[in-house]
This record gives structure tokens, C-alpha cells and sequence, in this order.
């Protein structure tokens, strides 16, 4: 009976240890500005992110909140102490000239599964 106790008592202390084994998302920066630019001219940046934690991470989904912000990201899981890199675009042709700011949603398999990037910039009509 006592060993039995025993061997409870230490599966449930090491319960906790394995529920934290997770991907961990950071980023280098969650922001970019591209300054100032021609409405002709499309702008892109690649986020790169580094999972710090101890398990596969999965990028499930990257998404804008409006069709001129597009992302893009690979589906391959990024392993331990690895980078990986999402890359978005700005197209504000025929969109309203002047500042915006454009949030990305980014949700992932990480213990920070939501996580949001920005784009923002100056764009300048050409007219």
C-alpha cells in the first residue's frame, strides 16, 4: 500500500512537469514600419521568430484583417531553439493614400497560441 502511495504521489509531481512541455513562439519584433511609399509599389517584411520552447511548433494560422495584407508562413513544424519566418505583403493600390496600421493574427500550437504582428507605412498616391 505504502508503495503504491509512493508511486502516485510521484507520478502526480511529475504530471506538471510534462503538461509544460510546449512550443514557445518569440518574435524578433512584432512590428514594421515600411515608411514611406508609392501606392504602386507593394511592400513586404518577414517576421522571424525563434520557438524557444521544447516542443514542435505549428503555425496554424496567419491571418489580416483585410485583403490588402496578405501573410504567408510555412506549415512545416519549426523544432526546438529553430527560426522560422512569416512574410507579409501590403498592396494598397486603390486603397486609401496616407498612415495605416494593419494588425496580422497569427495562432499556433505554442502556450502564446494567439499572437498579433503589425505592418504599418505611409502610403502616397501617385496622382
Amino acid at each position: 500500500m505504502k508503495r503504491l502511495l509512493l508511486v502516485l504521489c510521484c507520478m502526480a509531481a511529475l504530471m506538471p512537469l510534462t503538461a509544460q512541455a510546449q512550443a514557445v513562439i518569440k518574435f524578433d519584433k512584432t512590428s514594421h514600419d515600411f515608411g514611406k511609399f508609392k501606392e504602386s509599389a507593394p511592400q513586404t517584411y518577414s517576421f522571424v521568430f525563434t520557438n524557444t520552447g521544447d516542443q514542435p511548433l505549428i503555425i496554424q494560422q496567419a491571418f489580416a484583417s483585410c485583403g490588402c495584407t496578405v501573410p504567408t508562413f510555412s506549415k512545416e513544424p519549426v523544432q526546438p531553439g529553430e527560426k522560422g519566418k512569416i512574410t507579409v505583403t501590403y498592396n494598397g493600390k486603390g486603397k486609401f493614400p496616407g498612415h495605416f496600421k494593419k494588425p496580422v493574427t497569427v495562432r499556433s500550437n505554442a502556450s502564446n497560441q494567439m499572437v498579433r504582428i503589425y505592418v504599418e507605412g505611409d502610403m502616397v498616391s501617385e496622382q
